[in-house]
């Protein structure tokens, strides 16, 4: 990975035992000693983890000095045991790089249920904190060391001018399986080193993650876990960004987590193709955004594009289920570049070339129009396979 860690940032990835593949990292060290801006985004599952209800109470701050990130193990459902574990991992973490302890967030991921195993855990805060890095190396241990069942690390970045100066912002995340959205479905960190105030930073953030980690699914499975935090440094600029300055960070912003989000379904647990679904014609972007995921979540669309079956009816028909109200005459839909249905009427088409063209591509665009309204939404879903069933039958046992 040749990207650029922002200012003012340090990463690390170990091994410590939480899994039990020796040959895989999972124990993270997200690093800024001068201290950044935090803020957060959280699962809305009444189900969360303690690292979610801890990482909560610390944001947004100004003064967050590291994140410590597990995987192998949710600390979810784990009761007091599991907010004293969260508690005491933030505590090794920020004594590590000689912090305080209220400067600590933390992210687990993994297995639901379990206590995680702190003698395993403080050995790898300490073994991270002596490998701490800002180059490549470090920065491809650290993704590596959030993932579970995820096939690849999940890194995105963009470097940018902003009135003279060089900004950076990079993300890394994980997710491939128990994604479905309200919020953001999996564990994300994106790192900047721009100067932001702590309000301007969580306004950016949720606008990003509506449109992005938001309009994801895999299962429709919504996690205990799912965060995503963003750090501002604040090395690269003197003074907090504003104006056009501002909005030109976000934009970007909103590219990387994009990326990332995008990323996720991509390297969906089994999957074989990437969906990407646009909705336009509605009302408003929330009627969008409803149909969008209403097709994503179906299991019978997921089988068809499995199957490299251009079943329109399939695709309509969960549209129309889905609690927004359209003229169904207004209907037209397009799949990989080929009309299938007109103005609520079916086209005649040749299935076996679409079929055809369907293999041939990784990406699946469906287009479907409901109306003349302005709201629009894209949404990105994996299809589902036999493969995802093996995966998530054998994953606990």
């Amino acid at each position: 990975m040749s990207t650029h860690i922002p200012l003012g940032f340090e990463l690390s990835g170990v091994h410590c035992g939480v899994k039990q593949d020796a040959d895989m990292e999972d124990l993270v060290l997200v690093v800024c000693r001068g201290g950044a801006v935090a803020v957060g985004a959280y699962t809305t599952n009444l189900i969360c983890a303690a690292p979610v209800e801890l990482d909560r109470r610390r944001t947004p701050t100004n003064d967050a000095r590291v994140l410590v990130i597990n995987s192998g193990n949710a600390n979810a459902c784990t009761g007091d045991q599991g907010d004293q574990d969260a508690r005491r991992m933030g505590q090794l973490a920020a004594t590590a790089i000689g912090g305080e302890e209220h400067q600590a967030l933390v992210m687990s991921t993994g297995v639901i249920g379990e206590s995680l195993p702190m003698e395993k855990i403080a050995a790898g805060i300490a073994d991270a904190a002596g490998q701490l890095g800002d180059n490549a190396d470090a920065l491809a241990k650290a993704a590596r060391g959030m993932m579970t069942t995820d096939k690849v690390p999940k890194v995105a970045s963009r470097e940018f001018v902003l009135s003279g100066n060089s900004v950076r912002i990079l993300g890394m995340a994980k997710g491939a399986g128990m994604i479905g959205p309200k919020m953001a479905t999996m564990l994300a960190v994106v790192m900047t080193d721009a100067c932001l105030v702590p309000d301007d930073a969580q306004t950016l953030l949720k606008n990003a993650v509506d449109v992005t980690f938001n309009c994801i699914s895999v299962e429709g499975h919504m996690s205990t876990n799912d965060t995503v935090l963003l750090l501002a440094s604040g090395n690269a600029t003197d003074q907090p960004l504003a104006g056009e300055d501002l909005s030109q960070f976000s934009a970007a912003l909103e590219r990387v987590c994009l990326d990332l989000a995008r990323a996720i379904p991509a390297d969906g647990e089994g999957a074989t193709h990437l969906i990407a679904i646009d909705v336009s014609g509605c009302e408003t972007d929330g009627d969008a955004f409803q149909i969008a995921k209403t097709i994503a979540d179906s299991p019978l669309v997921k089988t068809a594009v499995t199957g490299c079956d251009p079943n329109w009816g399939r695709i309509v028909s969960a549209a129309g289920y889905a609690g927004v109200l359209f003229d169904p005459r207004q209907v037209s839909l397009s799949l990989v570049g080929t009309l299938l249905y007109k103005n609520g009427t079916p086209v005649t088409f040749d299935a076996t070339s679409v079929s055809a063209e369907m293999r041939t591509r990784f990406e699946i665009d469906v287009v479907l129009r409901v109306g003349a309204g302005p709201g629009k939404c894209r949404f990105f879903t994996s299809d589902l396979t036999t493969e995802y069933i093996h995966i998530n039958a054998d994953y606990h046992t």
